[in-house]
């Protein structure tokens, strides 16, 4: 904790789901509130959801890690699209009714929840990290128009080694829209060993992109 941050916070929020579990990182003064959800197959603790957990708030961005109610009872397979919507809905709209300004996202199919229900919410813009835009190897079954839907500003910040979608794999962008592609980095944004770029390098362009966007939005 550093002069421009405050104490993390946790806290459960009833949803139709279950409870979801708010893990807020708090700025000072905060400028803007940004929500992130996780995937299907991990928690909050994902490398690139934790990098800006720990470094946004200095900047002004308070960031509240969002546990959906499946992982905060312990269960191991992540429901259906909409029961994932029925557990993010609520504590959007909470963290929206509280001010300052909210910026929704996650990654995966953290990000896809956003992109469905940003709006809806009362938020501000998406940030959309590894968005799954189709199941790896079948490029057929798209999910653009879940990301080209959100009626917000949206960011998506991509690796160019994702078996989802690299970032040439995307269509047209609204002029609402942003795409980050990082040269480096899978799904994960694990960069691979042979990499010029570090991991830690990797995770500072995607908090940088972050702050600067939403910092911008705000």
């Amino acid at each position: 904790m550093t002069a421009d941050t405050a104490p993390v916070t946790r806290e459960l929020v009833p949803t139709p789901a279950g409870d979801a579990r708010i893990t807020l990182h708090p700025a000072a003064a905060p400028r803007a509130v940004l929500a992130l959800g996780h995937g299907a197959g991990g928690g909050v603790e994902a490398r690139d959801l934790a990098a800006l957990a720990a470094a946004l708030p200095a900047r002004g961005v308070s960031v509240a890690l969002v546990e959906q109610p499946w992982r905060v009872a312990g269960k191991k397979v992540a429901p259906a699209p909409r029961t994932l919507d029925t557990g993010w809905t609520p504590v959007a709209e909470r963290l929206a009714a509280a001010g300052p300004p909210l910026v929704v996202g996650g990654r995966s199919a953290g990000a896809r929840v956003a992109c469905r229900t940003g709006a809806a919410t009362g938020a501000a813009g998406v940030v959309a990290l590894a968005f799954p835009l189709h199941p790896p190897g079948k490029p057929e079954r798209s999910r653009a128009e879940e990301l080209l839907g959100t009626g917000l500003p949206t960011l998506v910040v991509q690796g160019a080694a994702d078996p989802f979608g690299g970032p040439a794999e995307f269509p047209e962008l609204p002029a609402s829209h942003e795409l980050v592609a990082l040269e480096y980095g899978n799904h994960g944004f694990e960069v691979p060993k042979r990499a010029p770029l570090g991991q830690e390098e990797l995770l500072e362009l995607i908090v940088a992109a972050v702050g600067d966007w939403v910092l911008r939005l705000v």
